[in-house]
């Protein structure tokens, strides 16, 4: 069994809005995505998908998206973007997937999943003190998603030794200076982190590697050309 991420699948084949204008990066994009992840993926494998998954404005728009997701390999934990206007309750969402017969794909928020001898932890981020344009409702959400990172590192239980979070906002600034999202995963011993949300130019804000012991990994689905990303 092997871990994959890949972020910001922007899926839209339930609402008419391709990612091709963005650049010829994004060409064919869903199509490279299938035959990447058909490769690389088996059906023991799981796949990290930290946000931005689908372009549908409510739930009920997303299900082409989530077919597709759901026949692909792996088993598959998705957390929140900040495009995912569909996003609603976990009850809602559970709902949706057990409505729709949809066996490989989990949620999370608030919550926790054990992988193997590893745990999943994660929320959505937001954009952190230092960012250009950073406010006061800026920061009553980015304390929210604090909030929210130790509820779902609270889940855990016990003290484990190979905590994995998955973000989809970077837990840097665009200085690359960390924010308290590091200080939170440092205190829990977090070893690894991966998270999306940049593109494009936003590739040069990348934090990746071993920092202070944890190793950081951008998973945006342009950033490693639309092949999941085995992290251990």
């Amino acid at each position: 069994m092997s871990v994959f991420a890949i972020s910001d699948l922007h899926l839209s084949l339930s609402i008419d809005k391709p990612m091709d204008i963005f650049g010829t990066a994004w060409k064919d994009y869903m199509g490279r995505i299938q035959a990447n992840w058909v490769e690389t993926v088996s059906s023991k494998d799981y796949v990290i998908i930290p946000g931005d998954i689908s372009w549908a404005t409510y739930l009920s728009e997303a299900e082409a998206d989530f077919r597709f997701i759901e026949k692909l390999p792996g088993r598959k934990i998705i957390s929140k973007g900040n495009h995912d206007y569909w996003w609603t309750t976990m009850s809602k969402l559970n709902k949706f997937i057990s409505e729709n017969n949809y066996l490989t794909i989990s949620f999370m928020q608030n919550n926790s999943f054990v992988i193997g001898d590893s745990v999943l932890c994660g929320t959505r981020g937001w954009k952190c003190p230092g960012d250009e344009g950073f406010g006061e409702e800026d920061r009553k959400i980015y304390e929210r998603e604090l909030q929210r990172l130790e509820l779902s590192l609270k889940s855990i239980g016990p003290a484990h030794g190979n905590i994995t979070v998955a973000l989809h906002y970077p837990p840097f600034n665009s200085k690359k200076e960390p924010s308290y999202f590091v200080e939170i995963m440092n205190r829990y011993g977090v070893k690894r982190c991966v998270y999306g949300h940049l593109h494009g130019e936003g590739f040069k804000n990348a934090v990746t590697g071993e920092v202070s012991g944890i190793k950081y990994n951008l998973v945006s689905a342009d950033y490693l050309n639309f092949k999941p990303l085995k992290i251990f």
